[in-house]
């Protein structure tokens, strides 16, 4: 028993960590289609967060040039609330693999709306119930979207995903966390889709869960976390895993995971040297994986075939933003990364990957109200 108190007050203590002090700002106004006629042929992609209001939750959409730098593009609707405060997870919006479809818990209202992607902005589709409470992750893998609720004993819940943008509840999805103290941050497909992921910081577990061919997620298999704190994670080529784990001191760990679900570690707990690394990201080519740390600032990794993966910076400082971070995310092409402030003033900081992995700032960008979380980006 007291093994198990000092396990969750070292969660405890790593999460708040990963939740500096915030003020907000106004919300983004504007729409896609000005940008584009601002911006002419620059604008090649967009970046998305949610705003995470209990008064209503939104969308704030910021257009991508074709050099990496944003532009404000809207704010749009998703019919439900969100908390104001934490949510404690990576994942909170989620994009298609092709991008013409974005998902955005409501973890106020339990909810999950659809938007389609337009030129012109986003056009909400559907709003469905999480299948639990307090939705705070949601992963995608072509017509199915699976959703990870952090509220009450949580669980995960799978969707099919119709052609009008409705989610229809699969039959028999449904599965448990492995403790009512689990205190989960993130669901997400392998790379192939047979098996999901999710990251439980309260009991330094990541849990694995066979999916079948109708969607339909298995009995649970739960790992230790070789470094403490489990929080955000990517799935990277080769169905690579790269995961932050927020306990002092801070540490990365790779593994793999095989066809029949087994997640081997490669490197276990690779210190950032940074305080609170809480969320995860890997290029598409799998060269490169990057942990935004609550402490302000960004650690790279060099990721090698073997999914081995090392500091590309002796101190773990590839990029600093002052202040803290609660989200990054890498653009479709992995060329640019962005990473959501939340120390101060609200902002949305962008950089681009050099071939080295090193990070150039290109700027940031705020217009963002107190509590806002999540990002994606395409």
């Amino acid at each position: 028993m007291i093994k198990q108190l000092a396990a969750v007050a070292l969660a405890a203590a790593a999460f708040a960590a990963c939740e500096p002090n915030r003020d907000g700002i106004t919300e983004p106004q504007g729409s896609f289609q000005r940008v584009a006629e601002r911006e002419g042929d620059n604008v090649s992609g967009a970046v998305y967060t949610i705003t995470n209001q209990v008064t209503g939750n939104a969308v704030a959409v910021f257009a991508r040039g074709g050099d990496g730098t944003l532009t404000p593009a809207g704010s749009f609707g998703t019919g439900g609330t969100g908390t104001g405060a934490s949510l404690g997870s990576q994942g909170a919006v989620r994009l298609s693999d092709d991008g013409r479809l974005l998902f955005a818990v409501n973890a106020g209202s339990n909810d999950v709306s659809v938007f389609r992607v337009g030129s012109h902005g986003l056009s909400l589709l559907s709003r469905t119930a999480s299948g639990g409470t307090q939705p705070i992750s949601v992963t995608v893998h072509r017509n199915v979207a699976y959703v990870l609720n952090g509220g009450g004993a949580g669980n995960i819940t799978g969707f099919t995903i119709e052609p009008n943008g409705e989610l229809a509840a699969i039959a028999g999805s449904t599965q448990s966390l492995s403790s009512t103290t689990a205190g989960p941050a993130e669901v997400s497909f392998s790379a192939d889709g047979r098996q999901l992921v999710v990251s439980e910081k309260g009991t330094s577990l990541l849990d694995v869960y066979p999916v079948d061919d109708n969607g339909v997620a298995g009995a649970r298999t739960s790992y230790a976390s070789a470094g403490g704190t489990p929080f955000g994670f990517a799935v990277g080529p080769r169905n690579l895993v790269f995961v932050s784990e927020a306990a002092a001191p801070g540490s990365a760990s790779s593994y793999m995971l095989g066809r029949n679900g087994a997640l081997q570690v490669v490197s276990g707990a690779v210190l950032t040297h940074q305080g609170a690394p809480c969320w995860a990201v890997v290029t598409d080519n799998g060269r490169f994986g990057y942990t935004g740390n609550g402490s302000g600032s960004v650690s790279g990794f060099r990721i090698w075939p073997d999914g081995s993966a090392r500091l590309l910076d002796a101190n773990g400082a590839t990029a600093v933003v002052g202040g803290g971070l609660n989200d990054i995310a890498l653009s479709s092409n992995s060329r640019y990364l962005y990473a959501l402030g939340t120390g101060g003033v609200q902002a949305i900081y962008a950089f681009r990957i050099e071939n080295d992995g090193r990070l150039v700032a290109l700027g940031a960008i705020g217009g963002l109200p107190a509590g806002t979380r999540g990002l994606a980006a395409f």
